[in-house]
């Protein structure tokens, strides 16, 4: 309302007569608040002649009415300035907002070209410290374990036996792969890669953790693979320590996300910061980062687990041709050394196994030891051993224990009714099952084939020692029977089957292609149910009845209609095939 009443007194005063003194006017526009007093202005001097205002004067008006009535000045007043002696009046306004938005602009620009130096700085100082010494977090778990109880069942059996109770077994009893583990570890092994491979529960992890601890994780990062490669993209992001640019403060400057191309894409862009950290660090050191894949058989055996396998192998290539980083592959199964075979010229691969019946009764008795259980007899322990096999996953659950081999006897009844149930053989089946049937058949006819070889070879030692031609601690030591990769091929019929029967820990396949069961176990398990009354019976019947829905699928049935009795049907079977006249 006060900006409508001072505009409507100038309009006013811009008529007063030009006789009245320029004071005179600016002391009336000085008291002027509303309309009142300029209609009596109008009235005194109504009489006298009347001039429009100059806009000079029209301003200098306005501005002193503004002031009256608190109100900034809408327009300038005096002299038009204008930056840098170009122009005037009111394109300077204009220019002013120009050159304030181009500058910051340009310090918009400047500043983001800073951060993302430093980001990417940053990145790679982060990756830097995941290979520093003590980092690594797989080995910080490993480190984190329950201590053992601090009283012994037995304190006399500590005092009989000259050993550290409170050290690890594995530092009194290494493993002969021990030593190339910890040769790799360190950097020495250069212009390899190298793939682990063994049944679940020899020590390849175990192993590769000692040989972590023993250098504090220091140029070495482990990671586990996974089924979902979004899991393991997360992963291995954790074990490098980088964010996948998730951290960055451009998010509102980015046109995409850049995880919408998938976590094979971001992988790789992983693995491009992690060669530009590793060039450096052997330009420093002279030595390559170590970096562990654990457990890559969790890969799905399907087209993007294969293409993830193949990524990082490429990458293995190369760096191993260069020195800069050597990759360590581990693996329970055998179907990713047949991937990475096709494609591998620097590849060295390290086959795990049982412990022999000797190592695995010393290691048994250790571990009984640091177990802090009571000491057992010899024979126990070689029953154990016996039972479980040269298993370090096996040994280390009988031996701690309180009854060893009523422990190690479960496990083998637990064992037996797991195999059962993944391959158990279902009588007079009906069609629905009859893939399943069929291969837990011809499964069976693998095991029954491991289970009459190891007794002809038990049978043969027992004749030797009979006749005093070995001595009696040859029957404990007896291997796991071994049947080539084709020749399994045969005994089953069916070869598509050994690759899930690898993946169910059911038999192994090692490097030479040769198959034997999984373990000890397993190979008990099967004798259980091989020696079982009415089992050769029972096999030859569930092949039968596959055989028989299996013709009875390859069967057409004819169907005549509108016949009558007395009607006849004939039928013609030319088997001469065509015939040119």
């Amino acid at each position: 309302m006060l900006r409508l009443l001072s505009t409507r007194a100038l309009f006013r005063a811009a008529h007063l007569p030009a006789a009245l003194p320029r004071a005179a006017v600016g002391a009336q526009c000085e008291g002027v608040v509303g309309t009142r007093h300029l209609s009596n202005v109008d009235s005194k001097l109504g009489h006298r002649r009347r001039r429009l205002l100059d806009p000079e004067e029209l301003r200098t008006t306005k501005a002193k009415l503004e002031a009256v009535s608190g109100e900034l000045p809408s327009t300038p007043v005096g002299p038009p300035i204008a930056l840098g002696g170009l122009g005037g009046g009111g394109g300077s306004g204009v220019k002013d907002a120009v050159l304030t938005t181009v500058i910051g602009v340009i310090v918009l620009f400047a500043g983001g070209i800073l951060y993302m130096a430093w980001y990417k700085e940053n990145v790679l100082w982060k990756i830097e410290k995941a290979f520093a010494a003590g980092y690594d977090p797989a080995l910080e778990l490993a480190q984190s374990a329950v201590k053992k109880p601090a009283e012994s069942s037995d304190p006399s059996s500590t005092e009989r036996l000259d050993w550290e109770v409170d050290a690890p077994w594995t530092q009194h009893l290494r493993r002969q792969e021990q030593d190339l583990i910890e040769r790799i570890i360190r950097g020495q092994e250069v212009g390899h890669y190298f793939i682990l491979l063994g049944p679940k529960g020899t020590g390849k992890t175990t192993m590769i953790l000692d040989a972590m601890q023993a250098v504090q994780a220091e140029g070495v990062a482990m990671c586990d693979a996974h089924p979902d490669l979004e899991v393991f993209r997360l992963r291995l992001g954790k074990a490098l320590n980088y964010e996948y640019n998730e951290d960055t403060q451009t998010g509102l400057f980015q046109r995409r996300d850049p995880r919408e191309g998938g976590p094979a894409l971001d992988i790789e862009r992983a693995l491009n910061k992690l060669e530009k950290v590793a060039l450096k660090h052997a330009r420093r050191t002279g030595k390559p980062l170590i970096l562990v894949l654990n457990n890559v058989h969790y890969f799905n055996h399907d087209d993007d687990g294969r293409n993830m396998l193949l990524q990082f192998q490429q990458r293995a290539e190369a760096w191993a041709a260069s020195g800069i980083m050597t990759m360590v592959f581990s693996s329970d199964d055998f179907w990713p050394f047949f991937v990475m075979r096709k494609n591998a010229s620097r590849m060295h691969v390290v086959s795990v196994y049982d412990l022999s019946a000797e190592d695995a009764l010393t290691a048994t008795m250790r571990m009984r030891l640091n177990a802090r259980q009571k000491k057992e007899s010899p024979e126990a322990l070689r029953e154990v051993v016996k039972i479980v096999g040269g298993r370090l996953t096996y040994l280390s659950k009988a031996t701690k224990a309180p009854d060893m081999v009523q422990h190690a006897r479960d496990m083998l009844a637990v064992e037996k009714a797991w195999l059962l149930s993944q391959i158990g053989l279902i009588p007079d089946c009906d069609d629905d099952v009859m893939d399943e049937q069929k291969w837990s058949s011809c499964s069976w006819l693998l095991l029954r084939e491991f289970v009459r070889r190891h007794q002809q070879e038990l049978q043969h030692r027992q004749g030797a020692v009979e006749r005093g031609e070995a001595r009696k601690e040859v029957l404990d030591d007896i291997e796991l029977p071994r049947i080539s990769y084709y020749e399994c091929r045969q005994i089953m019929t069916r070869p598509d089957f050994m690759d899930e029967l690898d993946r169910k820990n059911i038999i192994t396949i090692d490097i030479h292609h040769d198959v034997t069961p999984d373990s000890w176990l397993i190979l008990h398990a099967a004798e259980e149910v091989v020696g079982e009354e009415g089992f050769d019976e029972l096999l030859d019947g569930v092949r039968g009845r596959v055989d028989e829905i299996e013709s009875l699928h390859r069967t057409r049935e004819l169907t005549f209609k509108d016949v009558d009795a007395g009607d006849r049907i004939r039928l013609t079977v030319d088997k001469g095939g065509p015939r040119v006249v």
